[in-house]
């Protein structure tokens, strides 16, 4: 899925967010795997007037939530990455239908934010 999402940034035109978006969709997509226990996993990734925006959909609907994990922890920080590259950027994040969608909307490159 990450060159999936690689090649959609190409088409678009937009290879200088691919690092952002590869960090967001591999984080959405190890939550999806890890913890919502579906077989059926969607990558979603649209770009119109309000910016790029990345989905990942498991249909299996839960409250998905950001940690605050142990100093010594190894997982629990991704989505305080997602969190803070979107505030970074100018963008926003989510979770959309009862827990089942993660969601970022950002920028695109040159458009000046509202």
């Amino acid at each position: 899925m990450r060159r999936i999402a690689a090649a959609r940034l190409r088409y678009c035109g937009l290879e200088s967010m691919t690092d952002d978006v590869m960090l967001i969709v591999s984080e959405f997509l190890t939550n999806a795997l890890q913890h919502s226990g579906t077989a059926e996993i969607s990558l979603a990734i649209t770009v119109d007037d309000e910016g790029l925006r990345v989905r990942v959909r498991d249909d299996m609907p839960g409250t998905g939530a950001v940690r605050s994990p142990e100093d010594g922890a190894e997982s629990g920080r991704g989505l305080l990455l997602v969190d803070a590259l979107a505030k970074e950027r100018g963008g926003e994040w989510g979770f959309g239908d009862a827990g089942a969608e993660a969601w970022c909307c950002l920028p695109l490159p040159g458009v000046r934010q509202r």
